[in-house]
């Protein structure tokens, strides 16, 4: 387990003296999120003028020492940023040990590392940002910034106005309280309904989660828009480099951190009354083939069912 460090998006300056911590260079060659990057510290993989490094607090100078990952050494890339229309069936990861296809497969990188922001799980679609800059990737996924992101969603059935109150409301799941920041009505097809909601920060497979609570499964979920970017007429499966403009506004987005709302008596009140429960359950629910939807935390992380 890769030991936990203090999140320094906003505490590290700009002051570069004494170098740069080894995980933000790491990140900046596209090796990947500066999460990730820290496990291959960790892990003892990452070398500085041949000579282990395990510290999370080591500092390089990439201009004057050699930094390698199991043997071979990293130089920096020039940042790039795509916007991608993911289609259902594609993995956000680098890694799949069954070989199914990747979303950055999409994209002809030539010898770019490559990674997405965030994820979206194999069977949802819509906009990912795919780039090899791991430090603004680091800040957008992290969820004290609150990048806000918008879906839209085909349920199964037709929820009540009670059923769309509770669901802004929120409801409580292992890792915390689940809500829509926003949620609308669309229109209707049969007997499903089709909405949009908003969320400030992903959770794993929040959306999904949220909606099977109330008894109404999602047929489909796709993103639309992700901070100051949108979808548009971008096609399924196509990819476009994003513009200056939109860059100037993901990187404003990115540089002061949010305030999260704080939590209400009668809600920390209702958590307190959850904690019991959730220590008596100790078997979790098994979900084959869970994805994680959204940002580094919730990677590969299993969750137990409250009702």
């Amino acid at each position: 387990m890769t030991p936990k460090s203090k999140d320094t998006s906003t505490s590290e300056g700009t002051d570069e003296s004494q170098g740069i911590r080894l995980q933000r260079f790491l990140a900046s060659t596209g090796l990947g999120s500066r999460r990730h990057c820290e496990e291959y510290i960790v892990a003892g993989r990452v070398s500085v003028d041949g000579e282990i490094r395990r510290d999370l607090g080591t500092r390089v100078d990439p201009r004057r020492q050699r930094v390698a990952v199991d043997g071979q050494a990293l130089r920096q890339e020039p940042p790039r940023y795509f916007l991608l229309n993911k289609p259902r069936g594609y993995l956000c990861t680098n890694s799949d040990p069954a070989g199914r296809p990747r979303a950055i497969d999409l994209i002809p990188a030539g010898r770019l590392r490559l990674f997405t922001v965030g994820r979206l799980d194999e069977s949802s679609e819509g906009l990912i940002l795919v780039t090899n800059d791991g430090e603004l990737a680091h800040r957008l996924a992290h969820p004290r910034f609150q990048v806000p992101r918008t879906y839209a969603v085909q349920v199964a059935g037709r929820p009540t106005p009670e059923t769309i109150t509770s669901l802004k409301e929120g409801m409580y799941f292992h890792e915390g309280r689940f809500h829509f920041k926003w949620i609308r009505r669309v229109g209707t097809k049969g007997n499903s309904a089709f909405l949009e909601v908003g969320l400030d920060h992903g959770q794993n497979r929040e959306i999904r989660r949220l909606f099977a609570r109330v008894g109404h499964k999602v047929m489909r979920l796709k993103r639309i828009a992700f901070g100051p970017l949108s979808l548009n007429k971008l096609s399924e499966g196509r990819f476009r480099p994003l513009t200056g403009a939109e860059m100037k506004s993901l990187r404003e987005l990115s540089a002061t951190p949010r305030r999260r709302r704080p939590q209400a008596p009668q809600e920390a009140q209702t958590v307190a009354s959850a904690k019991p429960e959730v220590q008596r359950r100790s078997t979790p629910v098994s979900r084959p083939g869970r994805e994680p939807e959204h940002g580094p935390r919730g990677r590969g992380r299993r969750h137990r069912k409250h009702e």
